[in-house]
């Protein structure tokens, strides 16, 4: 008897869930803004992949002999055997003689993968601890004051902070951005939780003795997972705006290491005179921030139903 009321209970809750996935992945692909975001960031995303394939030079070599060289020079290169070929410095050099076409597509995988990662683990541990903390009450209070706490402090301030107490490299800086993230998606779960926990089906489980993980599992977390995707993408795009300007500032990922934010940073000094190596790695800062913000709110106004009434 237990185990069939259990089933009506799960019928009933992802029955309406089911019926509206052909007309969301419609409005989806309707979408302006998801179509032109998530097709310029998988662009982004094959650039970074292909960054092997696409990159001219290694971007760590160096020659002094050709530094701050402006975009279009050619270089003639002799062989051993005595052939000559001709080299393009698509978007010049830096004030170190590396080739800035290179640093721009190798920055490319540090950049996408930091705001990646960093979603990723903030949607992680944000949903857990939020599905925690809205629904044992007790617990509640607890989880929320340390968020507050958290959540006081400006999220670029808290990250210097952070990455200042360890040695300088990829790992601190994700779990830096990270850090001031989780409050935010822990905010987010817990108002869902709140709500949903109230509702019949949730209060059904409760009456015929489902077990505490197997009510998140199968009633809670299913009605998070559009917020959260909506969360992540917004999550993403700041963490690759916070780590080019940690970069930017000279405390983020090592200089030696090619990222839009270091390639800036080396040439701030000289942007009036040479300002290609401020201005292409800022273009493709730009346009992939802009990519997935657009793609973060195309995905709103699709899965979110109070957006869908408004259009």
């Amino acid at each position: 008897m237990t185990e069939g009321t259990e089933n009506l209970v799960d019928a009933a809750a992802s029955a309406d869930a089911s019926s509206r996935r052909a007309t969301v992945w419609e409005q989806l692909v309707r979408n302006t803004s998801v179509m032109v975001g998530g097709a310029i960031m998988a662009l982004m995303v094959l650039i970074a992949i292909c960054a092997p394939l696409l990159g001219t030079m290694d971007p760590s070599d160096i020659d002094p002999a050709w530094r701050n060289k402006k975009p279009g020079t050619e270089r003639t290169l002799t062989a051993d055997d005595g052939t000559q070929s001709t080299w393009v410095y698509l978007m010049g050099t830096d004030t170190l003689g590396r080739d800035t076409y290179s640093r721009v597509i190798y920055g490319a995988q540090v950049s996408l993968a930091v705001g990646l990662i960093v979603a990723v683990l903030s949607l992680a541990i944000g949903l857990v601890v939020g599905m925690v903390s809205g629904y044992i009450r007790w617990l509640d209070g607890i989880v929320m004051r340390v968020m507050d706490g958290l959540m006081a402090i400006p999220g670029i301030l808290l990250a210097i902070a952070l990455v200042s107490l360890a040695d300088a490299g990829l790992v601190t800086v994700i779990l830096a951005i990270t850090i001031p993230e989780i409050p935010r998606v822990v905010r987010l779960v817990r108002s869902i939780v709140l709500s949903i926990r109230e509702e019949p089906y949730v209060e059904a489980a409760i009456s015929v003795g489902t077990r505490l993980h197997l009510i998140l599992i199968r009633h809670v977390l299913p009605n998070t997972i559009a917020p959260l995707i909506v969360q992540g993408t917004y999550i993403c795009a700041s963490a690759i705006l916070v780590e080019a300007i940690l970069s930017f500032l000279g405390v983020g990922i090592p200089p030696e290491t090619p990222t839009w934010g270091n390639i800036m940073a080396e040439g701030r000094i000289l942007f009036r005179v040479f300002p290609h190596n401020i201005l292409f790695p800022g273009i493709f800062l730009a346009i992939t921030v802009l990519a997935v913000n657009m793609l973060g709110d195309g995905l709103r106004d699709t899965l979110d139903p109070r957006m869908r009434k408004r259009l």
